[in-house]
């Protein structure tokens, strides 16, 4: 059976707050119904400032979200660890992680948006000592002992349920974010299918005497949705899609590398590109069996109207994932 996900980072460009007020209550909806069914995992992210109301606050997103579900997991893809106060971070991992019993996870990453530190009166040249600061902090938090930070004692509790710590990945695309997560011992998490960086990141394990592991995207790790009739689907929401990859990609510079990158400028070329795939049912089930890494799910992707959003997860979750069971 394929790791299953379902994406939520909750964008409408053309949103009032009564329509994001329904988006949001529908995706929680929606990962209680993907938790019934079955789905491994709702993967969700953070970006600040962002016109089309780019999801800003993951942790409290997950928080709703373990409320409304028993089983599903949930995966902050990534924080921009340096915004965050590494106390008060430290506090709201372990309060999830104790109401959801360990279904958090927590990839921290450093971002590649200036403007988001900007905003924050956060100084971008400092960002990998930030980033460092952060995660040794949460791993000293998390043991409930006194410990100093920035000339202080300090002590955090409650203890979070996940021992010996909640799930910490560390994220990005560099060698300086390998050498991060095998120092502490960190499992490493790369933003794109990278298999020299995740070398690297073993050798650096052996080098610090450390131990870990990587959890990488596939080669191809297309956003899916699921429709009877693709073409269509195509000529009327492919717009949604491509508002999202250009935004994306507009935030990246040339050096930065993710799994779902496009370059795509029109929806017939989103399209060919196969970032973003509309598929049958049956074609999602022939594409699963061709032993893919993960099925990824996005049915709210760029301002999807709602209504085509249940109707791309309803077709995975009864549809395709039936099928799969064997697989």
């Amino acid at each position: 059976m394929p790791v299953t996900v379902v994406r939520f980072n909750l964008v409408d460009p053309a949103a009032t707050p009564a329509s994001l007020n329904a988006r949001y209550q529908a995706a929680l909806e929606m990962a209680a119904y993907a938790d019934d069914r079955g789905i491994s995992t709702i993967q969700t992210e953070e970006h600040h400032g962002a016109e089309n109301n780019w999801l800003p606050s993951p942790f409290a997103f997950a928080g709703a979200v373990f409320g409304a579900t028993r089983r599903i997991a949930v995966t902050v893809s990534a924080i921009i660890g340096p915004l965050h106060d590494p106390l008060r971070l430290a506090e709201d991992i372990a309060v999830l992680d104790l109401l959801s019993g360990g279904r958090l996870v927590t990839v921290a990453g450093i971002g590649y948006r200036p403007e988001e530190y900007e905003q924050s009166g956060v100084d971008w040249k400092r960002r990998g000592k930030l980033q460092d600061e952060l995660l040794e902090t949460l791993l000293k938090a998390w043991t409930g002992e006194p410990f100093t930070f920035r000339d202080r004692t300090v002590r955090i509790t409650p203890r979070p349920f996940t021992q010996p710590h909640p799930m910490l990945l560390v994220g990005g695309s560099s060698k300086a974010a390998a050498r991060r997560a095998a120092r502490l011992g960190l499992p490493f998490f790369p933003s794109a299918h990278l298999p020299d960086l995740e070398a690297y990141y073993t050798a650096q394990l052996a080098e610090h005497g450390t131990e870990g592991w990587t959890m990488m995207p596939a080669a191809e790790t297309p956003l899916l949705h699921i429709a009877d009739d693709p073409d269509r689907t195509w000529a009327e929401h492919g717009r949604h899609f491509l508002h999202e990859a250009r935004t994306y990609n507009s935030w990246q510079n040339k050096d930065i590398r993710s799994a779902v990158k496009s370059t795509a400028t029109t929806v017939d070329e989103l399209r060919a590109e196969g970032v973003y795939r509309v598929l049958t049912p049956d074609e999602c089930v022939t594409y699963a069996r061709s032993d893919t890494g993960s099925l990824i799910l996005h049915p709210l992707s760029g301002g999807m109207p709602v209504d085509e959003g249940w109707r791309s997860l309803h077709h995975f979750c009864e549809n395709v994932l039936p099928r799969l069971k064997d697989t």
